[in-house]
């Protein structure tokens, strides 16, 4: 019986094309908030404006609790999936340029999970260094999250994050008590008995539900509110 190959459509594969290469022109994203921050007035007088930095546990605060920036001068640039090296490269965009008073970062497990390729923690731990020193060369001042509390990832099962996580906080806590920035510490405060997220937090142990959200905000609103004191 003679076998027969399956063929790929050829639509299918020049739309693959297209999209991988699409990635590879932009691989940090600017496009995403491109139109946004031209379209973003400078600060007005007395404003102290908040930039969020992050991945899709900042991109989502905004969907699953936009109360939580409205009337307010918080801005958000999240972006899904990302790691701290894709943030560092959009840093200036989507932070300098904007003439935050305050940068609040909270990133890491993305790049636990390998999204852009292998990382040690040391990696991580400097990009978010980097992303610090940016900042405050600028004149903004910075809160360091935690990174959140996860056991697994559903999109890559195995990588068992959980003691990594808890690792990569240390080295991002210690650096901010060195250096004075303030820090957040969103981890203390969801992690269950296996330092994951607890089920009404995060349906899928990674992304914050709404009740998760309300855990993190009077953290976070006391971290920005120390931020703007400190010298």
């Amino acid at each position: 019986m003679k076998k027969t190959t399956k063929t790929i459509p050829f639509f299918l594969l020049f739309t693959a094309f297209l999209t991988n290469s699409t990635m590879a022109q932009d691989w940090p994203n600017f496009a995403k908030y491109r139109e946004q921050n031209a379209a973003l007035a400078p600060p007005s007088k007395g404003e102290n404006r908040v930039v969020f930095m992050g991945n899709s546990i900042t991109e989502g605060w905004s969907k699953v609790n936009p109360e939580f920036f409205e009337g307010k001068p918080y801005v958000n640039r999240g972006i899904s999936g990302q790691t701290t090296p894709q943030m560092l490269v959009r840093f200036r965009a989507d932070v300098i340029n904007l003439k935050p008073a305050v940068v609040i970062i909270l990133a890491g497990t993305n790049d636990i999970a390998g999204n852009t390729g292998p990382s040690t923690l040391e990696m991580i731990a400097d990009n978010i260094y980097s992303m610090v020193e940016l900042a405050q060369a600028n004149g903004i001042k910075v809160v360091l999250s935690s990174t959140l509390p996860a056991y697994d990832y559903p999109w890559k099962p195995g990588m068992e994050p959980a003691p990594k996580i808890v690792a990569l906080n240390k080295l991002i806590k210690a650096y901010a008590d060195k250096n004075k920035i303030v820090y957040v510490d969103y981890f203390t405060a969801m992690a269950d008995d296996r330092d994951g997220l607890p089920t009404e937090l995060a349906k899928d142990g990674v992304h914050p539900t709404k009740a998760g959200y309300n855990v993190m905000e009077p953290l976070a609103e006391a971290a920005i509110a120390k931020a703007l004191k400190s010298k």
